[in-house]
């Protein structure tokens, strides 16, 4: 721990387990809360604690306690910032809940977020993972953020070219930045095209429609749709402790997409754009058995195999068994490596 003085905003031993929707243990030696860029501008330089972004939490397993300084993203705002023929453009601050901006865009007439309702977190990790769901990524809305270099203070512009989208993927993981905080966004700009088109593809979707025998949904009642398949599937943080979706869906090559598929014929498979097929993780899990079973006090959620949760005080260490032993039986009998979504901290 360096003995550098720190801002008056940076506070020591703060308890985390309350801070991240896995509940798991761990205190952080060094704690602020990011309201204001500016803030950022004066913690940043060479010499200090190693430093970590903390949004809402929902993206963390904490494996005990951090000797460093957490940085917990907190600016608010957002506002219509531009508008012409093409499209509505929205800035928010990182801090913003992720879900809470997309009710509200929706609420303004501004559709184009709707398949991602109910995603937890907050606008800053939402680029960093490139969150998506229901055939819509982030990366197909973002324009542009801002983000502080924290060897410099200063602040950089990343528009979405330098982001370097990938499948759950961005320059911020390909160059570890969320895991030293070297680079922490404080504001994202999200372009809304008003030539909008419904993403109703998915099956969850369409059987929801064909239940409420919709034919023509507008993006209101696509939220409302994604928003009660999510509640089906995936327990609620405050009820039961958990970080979503723990895995990747895992991408594989066209060959082996086939190949499995001729091994397991109910194999759920979903070709990219690029020539990959994506694999349905929750699928492979629930294969090996893994749906609602528990190892300790961690477990598989019995509804949707591909949520890890939390039984009730467990630690990161029995979270990793875990993760271990379902990767093992994953990959013995289908050969494909699952990868975690959420970071190990």
């Amino acid at each position: 721990m360096s003995d550098r003085p720190q801002p008056d905003f940076v506070t020591g031993n703060v308890e985390l387990a309350t801070r991240t929707t896995l509940a798991l243990p761990g205190r952080a030696a060094l704690y602020a809360e990011i309201t204001a860029a500016a803030q950022l501008a004066q913690l940043a330089g060479s010499g200090g604690p190693r430093r970590f972004v903390l949004g809402g939490g929902s993206n963390l397993v904490l494996s005990g306690d951090f000797d460093g300084l957490l940085l917990h993203m907190s600016i608010a705002g957002r506002q219509l910032v531009a508008e012409d023929d093409d499209a509505w453009y929205v800035r928010a601050g990182a801090g913003e809940n992720w879900h809470q901006l997309v009710g509200w865009t929706l609420a303004q007439g501004w559709p184009g977020l709707e398949n991602l309702a109910l995603i937890p977190g907050t606008v800053g990790a939402a680029p960093i993972q490139n969150i998506g769901a229901y055939g819509l990524e982030i990366a197909d809305r973002l324009l542009s953020l801002e983000a502080c270099d924290m060897q410099s203070g200063k602040m950089l512009h990343f528009d979405r070219a330098a982001c370097r989208f990938a499948y759950r993927d961005s320059v911020f993981k390909q160059q570890s930045w969320h895991l030293d905080g070297s680079r922490v966004i404080t504001h994202v700009t999200l372009r809304l095209p008003k030539a909008w088109q419904p993403l109703t593809s998915y099956p969850d979707l369409a059987a929801e429609f064909d239940q409420q025998q919709i034919t023509h949904p507008n993006a209101r009642q696509i939220a409302a749709a994604v928003i009660q398949v999510r509640r089906r599937k995936l327990p609620d943080p405050a009820v039961l402790p958990n970080a979503g979706s723990f895995f990747h869906n895992p991408l594989v090559d066209t060959e082996t997409g086939e190949r499995l598929a001729r091994r397991f014929p109910g194999l759920p498979r979903y070709p990219q754009g690029d020539g990959r097929v994506k694999l349905a993780a929750g699928w492979l899990i629930e294969q090996c058995g893994w749906k609602g079973r528990n190892l300790g006090r961690v477990g598989m959620y019995e509804k949707q195999a591909l949520v890890l949760v939390n039984r009730g005080g467990a630690s990161g260490t029995e979270v990793i068994a875990l993760a271990t032993a379902v990767q093992t039986d994953v990959r013995a009998r289908f050969g494909i490596e699952l990868t975690p979504e959420p970071v190990f901290l």
